[in-house]
C-alpha cells in the first residue's frame, strides 16, 4: 500500500501509543513469572503481537482483555508448544526470547521474516553457547533461522555490545539461571535501553550489580513474581509528530509521555529545543511550537532509532546537521543510513552517507514517490518529509506502520496531516 502526503499543517493535540519497548519486556517478564500479571495500556502492534505469539509458544496463556494483557507465566520453566517460532519482524523478540528458549530443556527454533533474516544473532548465540547452551544458527551465518537448546546454567560470558538487545536478553535470563552469572559487554551502545531493563528487574527484585555498564553481575536460582503494570507513552513514536510539528512551524501538543522515563527517545525533545523548537513539557505529554530550524551535531548513540526523523529535520534545517554515532541503525529493519540518505536525495536533499550516520546540508524538498524499505520508522519519516516537500509525496509500504504505531496515519490527520492510504 502507498501513503500518499501532501503539505500541511498541523494543531491540536495527539495521543501516542504505549512504549513497545516497556510492553515487551514486560510480557517476556510476565511469562517468566510463577502466577497471573496485567499488562495495562500495552502497546498493542505487529511487533508486540509478535512477542506474544512467541511467550505462548513457550508455554505462557496470554489474553487481551479491555486494553490489558493478562499473562498466566510459566515459572521461568519454559515448556514449548512448537519446535518453530515465527517472530515475525520483531528484533526485540527474537533476541529476549532465544535467552529465554535457553531457560527450558527442549530444542526451539526462531525464524521470522526477510528482515529478520539480516539481524545478527551470532554474539548472542556464542554467550549462551558460554552459559551451557547449544545454540546454532541453521545456515551457518550467524542469522536466523536459529536452534537454541538449554537449560543454561549460568557461568560467565562475554557480549558484543552493536545491539543492547543482547545484553538486555540476557539480564533478563540469567537470573532463572541456577548459578550465578558474569557479563562482560563490549562497545556498548544504547545504553537508555539497558537502563530499562535493569529498572524491570530492580521493579521485580532481582539481585544484580554493574560496573560502568561494562561488567554485569547476576546472582542465579532467582525467581520473577506476579506485578501489575501501566506501560507509559513511547517517545518512539512520539518522535515523529514531533518532528513533523517542528518542521512544518505547528503548534501541537503530544500526550501520553512521562518526561521522567527511561526511554532514550525521549533526548528527541532535547534535540529539538537545540535547533530552534520551543518545546514546553506538561504533567502528561510535551507542547512543541515549530519554526525556523539550525542545523546542529547530533550524537545518536544512546537513539539510533531516531535517525530516520531527525534526517528529516536536518534535510530541511537552516545549515549543516551531522547525525553521529548511530552505527546501530545499520542492522535495523533495514540500513537506515543508506535507506534515508537514498530517499531523502530522491526529494531532493543534499546527504552524505559516513559509517556513522549522515551529512545534511538543510535545503527544500519535494514530492516524489519514494520507498519505505518495509520499515516502518522509514515510512513514518518520509511522511513528515511528505508535511513539508512541495507537491505530493508518495511512499511504498504504509502498512509496515502497523509494526509500532498502528494508528499513527489516522491521528495525523486528525491534527491536520493531509495523509491518505492507497491500498494497491
Amino acid at each position: 500500500m502507498d501513503l500518499i502526503v501532501k503539505p500541511s499543517s498541523l494543531s491540536g493535540e495527539i495521543r501516542v501509543p504505549g512504549s513497545k519497548s516497556h510492553t515487551i519486556r514486560a510480557l517476556v517478564i510476565a511469562s517468566l513469572a510463577d502466577g497471573r500479571s496485567r499488562i495495562e495500556a500495552p502497546l498493542v502492534s505487529d511487533d508486540t503481537c509478535s512477542c506474544v505469539h512467541g511467550c505462548t509458544a513457550l508455554g505462557a496463556r496470554i489474553e487481551l482483555q479491555d486494553d490489558c494483557f493478562v499473562v498466566d507465566g510459566f515459572g521461568g520453566e519454559p515448556e514449548p508448544t512448537r519446535d518453530l517460532i515465527d517472530i515475525g519482524n520483531s528484533g526485540t523478540s527474537l533476541r529476549f526470547l532465544t535467552s529465554v528458549a535457553a531457560l527450558g530443556k527442549s530444542p526451539v527454533s526462531f525464524d521470522g521474516d526477510e528482515s529478520i533474516r539480516k539481524r545478527p544473532m551470532q554474539s548472542l548465540l556464542d554467550a549462551l553457547s558460554d552459559l551451557g547452551a547449544e545454540t546454532r544458527s541453521l545456515k551457518g551465518d550467524g542469522y536466523c533461522p536459529i536452534r537454541v537448546k538449554g537449560p543454561i546454567k549460568g557461568g560467565r560470558t562475554s557480549v558484543d555490545g552493536i545491539t543492547s538487545q543482547y545484553i538486555s536478553s540476557l539480564l533478563i535470563a540469567t537470573p532463572l539461571a541456577p548459578e550465578d552469572t558474569t557479563i562482560e559487554v563490549r562497545n556498548l551502545r544504547e545504553l537508555p535501553y539497558v537502563r530499562m531493563t535493569l529498572s524491570w528487574l530492580t521493579r521485580e527484585g532481582i539481585t544484580y550489580s554493574e560496573e560502568g555498564m561494562q561488567i554485569f553481575r547476576i546472582k542465579g536460582s532467582q525467581r520473577y513474581v506476579p506485578f501489575n503494570a501501566r506501560i507509559p507513552g513511547d517517545f518512539s513514536s512520539a518522535t515523529f509528530p514531533l518532528c513533523a510539528a517542528a518542521i512544518t512551524g505547528s503548534d501541537l501538543t503530544i500526550k501520553g509521555l512521562d518526561i521522567n522515563d527511561t526511554q532514550g527517545d525521549r533526548g528527541v525533545i532535547e534535540i529539538l529545543r537545540s535547533m530552534g523548537a520551543e518545546i514546553t513539557v506538561l504533567a502528561d505529554g510535551v507542547r512543541v511550537k515549530g519554526g525556523e530550524l539550525e542545523g546542529i551535531e547530533i550524537d545518536l548513540s544512546d537513539m539510533p532509532d531516531a535517525l530516520p526523523a531527525l534526517a528529516v529535520v536536518g534535510a530541511v534545517a537552516k545549515g549543516k546537521t551531522i547525525i553521529k554515532n548511530a552505527y546501530q541503525a545499520r542492522i535495523k529493519e533495514s540500513d537506515r543510513i543508506a535507506v534515508m540518505r537514498e530517499e531523502l536525495s530522491k526529494m531532493g536533499a543534499d546527504v552524505k552517507e559516513c559509517e556513522d550516520g549522515l551529512i545534511i546540508e538543510g535545503g527544500r524538498l519535494k514530492g516524489t514517490r519514494v520507498d519505505g524499505h518495509r520499515d516502518h520508522r522509514v515510512v513514518m519519516a518520509l511522511s513528515i518529509a511528505g508535511l513539508i516537500a512541495e507537491g505530493e509525496t508518495i511512499i511504498s509500504g504504509a502498512e509496515f506502520v502497523g509494526i509500532t504505531f498502528p494508528d499513527y496515519v489516522e491521528l495525523m490527520r486528525e491534527v491536520g496531516a493531509r495523509m491518505e492510504v492507497e491500498k494497491g
